[in-house]
């Protein structure tokens, strides 16, 4: 399948009409629908009424845009006017939208076609995408594992090769593990670049940390594109023309393998041995630095998450039952801080370490309680500072895990911790792949009384040929010299730190290609 890249150039150029270009994807979506069952709201009649209607303005080039004719699918959490904005909740089976997102109707002005909505775990509350009103999302390689969450739904199609682009939220992950998990490429700017896109916010009451949009892709290239078609920059900086850095000389890369309080797989820790060996070999200064930094953000990260002890959520249901994974989840978030010392112990006395700990981390706190998060959070941010001016990004896991086996994400919400740090920080980020499991990584993690830990064994098992990424963050602080800036552009650009995260993520996509 064409990149978004080939299928715009393509179109602006004449080369190809919009219409046979949707009908293409709308083919493919026909094949794979039944395996996959991601595009829960498919708009077809009117895809192919808007790529007719697109034709007659393409003979003016300026007209064009740089998405020009791009089949993209839409994460269920945008409305798109006339389509349902559900979040996997039957009491909004009828929650019509009556207008389109500000990200969607940013896309439509760049030229992209929207083709439907993708499905999303109920409440976006997990990494499975999976709810009663639009059923159970798979993996596009194996039916019995799913795409991660909660942008499953985009990530399958894109890796199943229904859309070469889709637009989606992360406020834990979200992005970047359903691109680790399905083989594909995520990109997460700062809250700053597009905000949360007009998507619905399940957590409203949350200010300190907010999801983010951004987009998943086949190709780096396609993330840059969309990013600088949805930001407003110029046709020349949309075009991806002025982006992109020749070589890693130069370049200064902090790295950890370290994936939170889970062992990582060891695909997962090869995936950033290589990519750090290529960086390297093509002229990177590469150093291993303490990976803790992002065990202890993940763990306040959820703690903030945590605090409203799952009200927002509950909400959301309208007085009905969330399904049992989810239930599970808020009910453990509902736990009042006096009793979890003891369910703590409870837990660690029959080998539960990590909920253990997740026990004493998370749950109901104001005021001062929840003050000592905010106090948390800048003692992170300035152990991060530590890096800035020495490095310009940091290579680490995306997930401890490849794909889950269904049913099994609410035991692994620790498996996407290395995502965590991006999102409590507001750091520019992304996912590119890198390799496959091998046959001789699935059995090596060691049995063990920790229920998650035994998961996550079950999670290895099977999982020969599953794909497997890296995270790349960014390190932006205002003010400090970037060495990895592609060639041509401005010390003051406002997107400096995301140009940097694009242009090292491209680079380990091509040396991974060679």
């Amino acid at each position: 399948m064409e990149s978004a890249v080939c299928i715009a150039d393509s179109v602006a150029a004449g080369a190809a009409r919009p219409g046979d270009v949707v009908a293409e994807h709308i083919s493919r979506h026909h094949e794979t629908a039944a395996a996959l069952n991601a595009l829960v709201q498919p708009r077809h009649a009117e895809a192919r009424a808007e790529a007719a209607a697109l034709e007659p303005l393409l003979r003016e080039a300026a007209l064009a845009g740089p998405l020009a004719g791009v089949p993209v699918s839409v994460k269920e959490c945008f409305s798109v006017a006339g389509l349902v904005t559900t979040l996997g909740i039957e009491s909004r089976r009828h929650a019509i939208d009556v207008a389109d997102s500000a990200l969607v109707a940013r896309l439509r002005a760049a030229g992209a076609i929207i083709v439907g909505k993708a499905n999303v775990p109920q409440a976006m509350f997990l990494h499975e995408t999976v709810n009663p009103v639009w059923g159970c999302t798979n993996h596009p390689l194996d039916v019995s594992r799913g795409p991660g969450g909660s942008s499953g739904g985009d990530a399958a199609l894109v890796a199943a090769g229904v859309v070469p682009l889709a637009v989606a939220t992360d406020l834990a992950g979200s992005i970047r593990q359903p691109a680790h998990v399905c083989g594909i490429a995520g990109f997460l700017p700062r809250s700053a670049a597009l905000g949360d896109g007009g998507g619905f916010n399940t957590m409203p009451h949350l200010s300190v940390v907010r999801p983010r949009a951004g987009f998943l892709a086949r190709e780096v290239g396609d993330l840059t594109r969309a990013f600088y078609a949805t930001v407003g920059e110029s046709s020349a900086d949309a075009s991806g023309a002025v982006l992109e850095r020749s070589s890693a000389c130069g370049l200064r890369i902090a790295w950890w393998d370290e994936a939170g309080p889970l062992e990582p797989s060891p695909a997962v820790r090869r995936a950033v041995h290589e990519a750090v060996a290529g960086l390297e070999r093509a002229g990177a200064s590469v150093a291993r630095v303490d990976g803790s930094l992002a065990t202890d953000a993940a763990w306040l990260h959820l703690a903030i998450l945590s605090a409203d002890g799952g009200a927002d959520i509950r909400r959301l249901f309208a007085g009905g039952r969330p399904m049992p994974s989810v239930a599970r989840l808020l009910r453990l978030a509902g736990v009042p801080r006096w009793l979890r010392p003891l369910l703590a112990l409870a837990s660690q006395a029959v080998g539960g370490r990590i909920e253990a700990e997740a026990l004493r981390v998370t749950g109901p706190r104001r005021g001062a309680a929840f003050a000592g998060l905010l106090a948390a959070r800048l003692e992170i941010r300035k152990r991060l500072a530590s890096l800035v001016g020495t490095y310009d990004a940091v290579v680490c896991p995306v997930s401890a895990l490849p794909a889950l086996r269904h049913g099994s994400a609410a035991r692994l919400v620790v498996a996407a911790a290395p995502c965590l740090l991006a999102n409590l920080l507001d750091l520019p980020s992304g996912t590119v792949p890198v390799t496959r499991v091998r046959p001789e990584e699935e059995g090596r993690r060691g049995s063990s009384r920790d229920p998650v830990v035994e998961a996550a064994r079950a999670t290895d098992r099977g999982s020969r040929g599953l794909p497997v990424g890296v995270q790349v963050l960014g390190v932006p602080l205002v003010g400090v010299p970037l060495v990895g800036v592609p060639d041509g552009v401005s010390p003051a650009d406002p997107y400096r730190p995301e140009r940097v995260v694009l242009n090292v993520m491209r680079l380990i996509e091509r040396l991974i290609e060679h």
